[in-house]
């Protein structure tokens, strides 16, 4: 006879577990929550050693939104085609002239770039003041002011404008389409969400430009394509970098960048090399208490290996000067000063030869990556170089000038009671003593208009005893003697009736 599959054992143990799993239901529709919370305490709680474990947050919020070609018959009624507006023209024309002062919603503009045959020309006249509206480009052209733009005086004498409507964008161009600009100054001081120049894929060449933006967004956002940039001002209030290259190809050439959270954030695309050259960054010297990293050159690794070259160029007014995030970048010829961190290799290559670093505490941090540290010179730094386990340092050559404890000398017993000045050094670099370089100071630090400062440890005596009079004692207290010069007060003199 066969046995009963429910015996009361058996439904007992049954009845309990499924007390237990009904319990446990019961208990899961506060558990996202619950489990939500830890972790969201676990990761502002976890513990972090060393100071370049974490890389930075982005420097700029991906969600916002940045319009594209695509917006412009859906953003506003009543610029260029909304009701009451005829269909646009024929672009039949080479070369088309606008002279336009102050037209919003009037379309003007926005017609004269639909006249305009593929490759033609846009001529813009500022003579009437800013032309406002949103260009939007589907076809090669180039756009050029009447004027003239000089960037080293370009508020004294206002070259042909072109004004975006609050909350648009200045222009925004369609993948594959080649658009160069030349004398011109785009403005967007109330932009909002929308950055001033927006491009997908296109070709964007800039050439005696000016920028005047101000929002969440960057000056100049481009997203793949090639972004070529020479001669130009970009005066960015913004919380972004003041230009944004997503895998584009980057050239840029005597830019000027002042005001911005972030100079420039540059994710080089495959097998393309970004060059910026005699580019100046002038930060704001915004710390980093609240939102975005102030940073002066944040490179950044996409899905493929790039590389940046910088050389010549000038980057100031930021916490970290220079950035990288698994990316390879050389910097030679070139000056970052006013920083907190020189330059902070979070992950990647650093080649850093021939450059000045005025930095607050760290000339160079390496997280991990390979760094190579050649033929420079640091100034006002605490620590010449921070390297955790992972990352992988040489250097050579470089000069220190600091009046931090990095550069505090030492006195070696010579004769009797005189020693001698020996300066601090490392294996890869020497502390200098001799007052810190005015040229220097006037090219990096002076540019914000401050009196000068010698980062140089000062030393009693120095020039004398460079004379060779005198020495020190002990305590490093300069001695003055002028009986025996040169190395003969290191074997002769002392006081009379002791034989010397």
């Amino acid at each position: 006879m066969k046995k009963p599959i429910f015996t009361p054992a058996r439904v007992t143990l049954a009845a309990a577990v499924s007390g237990m799993a009904l319990m446990g239901l019961e208990g899961l529709a506060d558990s996202p929550a619950s489990a939500q919370t830890a972790a969201r305490v676990e990761s502002q709680t976890r513990p972090n050693f060393g100071i370049l474990l974490d890389p930075p947050t982005r420097t700029r919020a991906r969600p916002q939104r940045r319009w594209s070609y695509r917006d412009h018959r859906q953003a506003r009624p009543g610029y260029g085609y909304g009701p009451g507006y005829p269909l646009p023209p024929v672009a039949s024309e080479q070369v088309v002239m606008i002279d336009c002062g102050g037209n919003p919603g009037s379309g003007g503009l926005e017609h004269a770039v639909a006249r305009v045959a593929p490759g033609g020309t846009l001529l813009i006249r500022g003579r009437g003041g800013a032309c406002v509206g949103w260009l939007n480009i589907d076809k090669p052209m180039t756009i050029m002011g009447d004027a003239g733009f000089d960037r080293r005086d370009w508020d004294r004498q206002p070259p042909a404008t072109i004004q975006a409507p609050d909350g648009l964008p200045c222009m925004t161009v369609s993948p594959g389409v080649r658009v160069e600009v030349r004398d011109i100054v785009f403005e967007s001081r109330n932009a909002g969400q929308a950055a001033c120049v927006v491009g997908y894929g296109a070709q964007l060449i800039f050439d005696r430009t000016g920028f005047r933006h101000g929002g969440d967004e960057p000056a100049i956002h481009a997203d793949g394509g090639t972004l070529d940039i020479r001669n130009s001002v970009i005066e960015a209030h913004t919380i972004a970098p003041a230009i944004v290259a997503d895998g584009a190809g980057v050239t840029a050439y005597e830019v000027d960048i002042t005001h911005a959270q972030a100079g420039m954030e540059v994710i080089p695309g495959a097998g393309q090399t970004a060059q910026i050259t005699r580019v100046s960054m002038k930060g704001t010297e915004s710390p980093n208490n609240f939102g975005p990293r102030s940073i002066g050159l944040m490179v950044r690794s996409g899905r493929n290996y790039g590389r940046v070259i910088v050389e010549g160029s000038r980057i100031c007014g930021y916490v970290e000067g220079v950035a990288i995030e698994g990316a390879s970048v050389e910097v030679r010829d070139s000056r970052i000063c006013r920083a907190d961190k020189g330059v902070v290799l979070y992950n990647g290559e650093l080649v850093l030869s021939g450059s000045r670093v005025r930095a607050d505490t760290l000339g160079v941090a390496a997280a991990s990556g390979r760094a190579v540290i050649t033929d420079n010179v640091f100034a006002g730094v605490r620590q010449l170089v921070f390297a955790e386990q992972r990352a992988s340092v040489e250097e050579s050559g470089n000069r220190v000038w600091s009046s931090h404890d990095i550069c505090r000398p030492q006195f070696q017993p010579r004769y009797r009671d005189r020693y001698a000045f020996t300066p601090a050094r490392g294996q890869s670099w020497q502390c200098q003593y001799d007052p810190y370089p005015r040229d220097w100071w006037a090219q990096d630090d002076g540019w914000y208009g401050d009196p000068y400062q010698n980062y140089a440890w000062g030393l009693d005596g120095w020039d004398r005893y460079n004379q060779g009079y005198g020495w020190y004692d002990q305590s490093g207290r300069y001695i003055y003697d002028d009986r025996y010069v040169g190395d003969a007060r290191w074997s002769q003199g002392g006081r009379r009736g002791w034989g010397w």
